[in-house]
């Protein structure tokens, strides 16, 4: 039990100096490390059981993929209630779907990923003042209290809402500012087709202003010379309303299906939506809030740029129950109104490692 205890103290010890010197996963290796120093190594757990034991073997999902939703026509009454049931579908089943024909420039997509991968690729004291461990501030390398991941990240927050271009890297500045212009449009669609795919009112979810606020991160996954000992990212939901994710052409994203791992293989001008917690609770279990995970691999680097939509900061204690149009006696709610400042703290601390913080906040 002592040398246990001395291990564990090391490591918390080796893995507060990474933290500390704002280098990075990028920074170890341009040090030159061959090995994965030990506080990235995964727990047993999160090597042999996957959430709910999970399988793992690639081979047995090859058929399933999540579904792809062609947005063309969206204005158009035809086409429009094909998208919904489309989109209901996979909020249903998947939680997740890809979006095609969404309306954002494939250039505008292209041009972001290539501004993670340049912001991240700075020299170290370029870069290293955007990084901090505040939790407010919402720049922060990404880790846990036992395990630190295999990713580099920076946080952009916009809590009211409103584009602040000073909250964004110089380097960064003008492509991210059209993007997230963009990501708003889109986040605007698609929770219109979200509340009619509910069965509400078209601007139902708009009204609710449960998605007025907006944090961009940049995640840089370096090549890992050891994959199999560490992962980018562990089995998470999201504790926002909306993610709409742009990602790179190295996979690396898998999203818990039927009880397996299922890839979600790059493809060029997609965009990937998921649900996020908080509206599970509004859509009372109607829609999915999934277990989804990023994979290390030996090729790098892979980059991300996922947008969350949740609450603007005056709205953050604002409580968000089920509908009450989703609501009888056959269906009775199953959730407490949970503002999303009583929401993040518990996710926090019981979102990990394929852990879910929604049963804290069932009736």
């Amino acid at each position: 039990m002592e040398a246990e205890n001395d291990d564990n103290r090391h490591r918390a010890e080796e893995m507060k100096a990474f933290f500390q010197s704002w280098a990075g996963v990028k920074g170890l290796l341009d040090s030159g490390i061959t090995h994965v120093p030990r506080f990235f190594i995964k727990p047993p757990e999160a090597e042999t059981s996957p959430p709910n034991n999970a399988s793992s073997d690639a081979a047995s999902t090859e058929h399933l993929q999540i579904p792809v939703i062609d947005l063309d026509g969206v204005e158009s009454d035809q086409r429009r209630g094909e998208i919904v049931d489309a989109v209901r579908d996979a909020a249903q089943t998947w939680g997740f779907f890809r979006t095609v024909n969404h309306g954002v420039p494939i250039h505008l997509m292209d041009g972001m990923l290539d501004a993670v991968r340049r912001f991240h690729e700075q020299p170290h004291e370029l870069k290293k003042a955007w990084y901090t461990s505040n939790e407010i501030n919402r720049k922060t390398f990404d880790y846990n209290a036992k395990v630190a991941v295999w990713r580099d990240t920076v946080s952009i927050e916009f809590p009211d809402g409103e584009l602040n271009e000073l909250a964004i890297p110089e380097l960064c500045r003008n492509v991210t500012s059209e993007y997230m212009k963009h990501m708003v449009q889109l986040k605007e669609t698609i929770s219109e087709l979200l509340s009619e795919a509910l069965g509400l009112r078209r601007d139902y979810l708009a009204s609710i202003q449960g998605m007025t606020g907006a944090l961009m991160a940049f995640h840089y996954y370096p090549a890992c010379p050891q994959p199999e000992l560490t992962i980018g990212a562990f089995s998470h939901t999201d504790a926002s309303f909306l993610t709409i994710l742009l990602e790179s052409d190295i996979d690396g994203l898998q999203v818990l299906h039927q009880n397996q791992w299922v890839d979600v293989p790059y493809r060029h001008g997609y965009l990937t939506v998921n649900i996020g917690d908080l509206l599970q609770i509004v859509s009372n279990d109607k829609f999915r809030s999934v277990n989804h995970r990023v994979l290390s691999g030996r090729l790098g680097p892979r980059t991300s740029a996922p947008c969350f939509f949740a609450p603007a900061a005056a709205l953050r204690d604002k409580p968000y129950g089920p509908a009450e149009q989703l609501v009888s006696p056959e269906n009775p709610a199953i959730y407490k109104g949970t503002s999303f400042n009583q929401y993040f703290p518990c996710f926090r601390l019981n979102g990990r490692d394929g852990r879910q913080a929604l049963p804290h906040f069932k009736i």
